[in-house]
């Protein structure tokens, strides 16, 4: 390539939560490691994801609750302001958008950081921007993650639409919005926006919301949403967007909708070919890299995070992180499972789900068995009034998969993500002391209707 290149034992392409995790443990064992990034170290969750998303929800969530007052305990007068909002997000979760601490926690454990877009030009090689090539004696971790997936709607395509990216950023509550996608990053923000005062429309392709989680779910947050002013348009497609002036116009197939601002929350996706994983061998025509248990995507490629299609999540990241992490050190450890995978959809009430859902059982072949109690069977949901249900899904007498929704249904699951993953039988699951009143209580209700 006419380039020196410089030897490390490791490169990382991507810093974020995998990458980083990878990276700096690595450094740490005294490997040279060189970890590429070309946005901000951390990557997607702490600036864009995981922590700020998560200050604006609490921040809505007070709003509903201090709305909830009335009839129960007095009065409450509720004026939303994001002004403290926006501030929290931008100095206490992203320092700004500013990675300097982040990075420094990196080259503090021996680390080389190399700012700038890196692409695989053979299986233990990276040219970054072209011109610095990076060679590694061991092997190359791709940790690039993933990006929101816009899809090809004509007119969209240069209007000034946002991603969550954007939504995150806004210092100020748009008068109206409409957010294409019903998914959970679409949903949280939808509801985010209305509770501080936006006329919130969201648009899902898909016959209900959350199409990937159980139906009643979808259900439940139709119902709330429709309580809450937000009008939910599923089984709908997009014809065109067009922007004019300092507004939106969505057509669809039955009807069109208005807004000064568009959400694009179409899910996310990885760009093999930009990174080009042909060059080490991989098919970069496929949506995500082939991952054996111990994270190798080939000889002298490991993969982590979004990158390997087992979800976008960054808890999903660091287990593979792990993982890759002590194959590359040469240490014995267990492969990667996946029967047991938590996912939270942040909205009120809140959705966790874990394993397969009950059609996905079905069409597996499953002997499923399946019961479904509302929250409001354990006292705790019946106190506090609140909305939603516990689903169990069972293979036999094994636990297979869960779905709570209702108020930190996030929290209640761990209990059932534990039984998912320890395959415990339904029967030890019955015999346990479920402390009361507690809302987790819906659980020993929903076991005892597996039959």
């Amino acid at each position: 390539m006419g380039v020196q290149a410089e030897e490390f034992d490791v490169i990382v392409l991507g810093l974020g939560p995998g990458g980083e995790e990878v990276a700096g443990r690595l450094a740490e064992a005294g490997l040279a490691v060189a970890g590429v990034e070309a946005r901000l170290v951390g990557g997607e969750c702490p600036y864009w994801g995981c922590v700020p998303s998560k200050m604006m929800i609490r921040a809505a969530d007070l709003l509903a609750e201090a709305r909830r007052i009335r009839g129960t305990a007095g009065r409450a007068a509720v004026i939303p302001d994001w002004t403290p909002v926006a501030r929290r997000v931008r100095e206490e979760a992203t320092d700004g958008w500013d990675d300097t601490t982040a990075a420094a926690r990196f080259t503090g454990k021996g680390g080389t950081l190399v700012r700038g877009h890196g692409r695989l030009t053979g299986p233990r090689e990276v040219l970054v921007d072209g011109a610095r090539l990076l060679r590694a004696r061991r092997g190359v971790v791709v940790a690039t993650g993933s990006q929101a997936a816009v899809p090809p709607i004509p007119g969209l395509a240069g209007t000034p639409y946002w991603t969550n990216h954007q939504a995150v950023e806004a210092t100020e509550v748009p008068e109206s919005l409409v957010v294409l996608g019903g998914g959970a990053v679409g949903l949280e923000l939808a509801q985010v926006f209305r509770r501080f005062g936006a006329e919130v429309t969201v648009v899902e392709a898909a016959d209900r919301l959350l199409p990937q989680e159980e139906p009643e779910a979808g259900d439940l947050l139709a119902k709330v949403f429709a309580g809450e002013g937000v009008t939910v348009r599923t089984g709908t497609e997009i014809s065109r967007v067009d922007h004019h002036g300092a507004a939106f116009t969505v057509m669809t197939d039955t009807g069109s909708h208005r807004a000064e601002r568009l959400l694009v929350a179409t899910g996310r996706r990885s760009d093999l070919a930009a990174l080009g994983a042909g060059a080490a061998g991989l098919d970069e025509s496929a949506p995500a890299l082939a991952v054996d248990g111990h994270m190798r995507a080939a000889d002298g490629v490991w993969a982590v995070g979004d990158v390997t299609g087992k979800g976008p999540f960054t808890h999903i990241a660091m287990y593979q992180a792990r993982i890759a992490l002590a194959d590359i050190l040469g240490k014995p450890g267990p492969p990667a499972e996946y029967h047991a995978v938590p996912r939270v959809t942040f909205t009120d009430p809140e959705v966790g789900s874990v394993g397969p859902t009950e059609r996905e059982s079905r069409e597996k072949g499953l002997d499923v068995r399946v019961s479904t109690v509302p929250l409001e069977s354990s006292a705790r949901g019946w106190i506090a009034g609140a909305e939603g249900f516990v689903k169990l899904v069972a293979d036999g007498n094994v636990l297979a998969g869960a779905t709570v929704a209702g108020p930190s249904g996030g929290e209640v699951l761990a209990l059932l993500t534990l039984a998912v993953h320890e395959r415990i039988p339904v029967e030890r699951l019955r015999s346990m002391i479920y402390a009361y009143p507690t809302f987790h209580r819906a659980v020993e209700d929903a076991l005892a209707g597996l039959g």
